[in-house]
């Protein structure tokens, strides 16, 4: 005579805690996102009708507002500016500067540094945001 069992035993996966995973990595990967900021330097830059981006590689120059200079993340003073913008473009030839200069400056500000990129030939690009 053989037994039989009245209850079957069927497999399971607990799927209760995954909601709760997701939403831990949907929230890691919004502020790692929030966090890969290329250009670290806040300010409010001048608006225009029409933006472009750019694929090309390029150096980021900063003026803030209180006339502080940055290429790519390092500060230099004015004196300097010049001979650390060409050290930085003997590495590629085909290189776009882009200004990021805050809307609030004067524009003489904004001619110093255009100067220095007519005086040696560099490709300047103002950074805009959309209106």
């Amino acid at each position: 005579m053989s037994i039989k069992r009245k209850r079957r035993f069927h497999a399971e996966v607990a799927t209760s805690s995954l909601s709760d995973i997701m939403f831990f990595l949907l929230l890691f990967f919004l502020i790692i996102s929030t966090l890969a900021n290329p250009n670290v330097i806040k300010m409010t830059l001048p608006k225009a009708q029409s933006n472009e981006k750019t694929n090309k590689q390029y150096i980021s120059l900063s003026v803030t507002e209180d006339k502080k200079f940055y290429i790519d993340k390092e500060a230099v003073s004015f004196e300097e500016l010049e001979t650390t913008l060409m050290s930085k473009m003997d590495s590629a030839k085909d290189q776009t500067v882009i200004v990021r200069i805050p809307f609030n400056l004067q524009v003489q500000d904004l001619v110093d540094v255009l100067q220095i990129g007519v005086k040696n030939n560099l490709k300047f690009v103002i950074a805009t945001s959309p209106k």
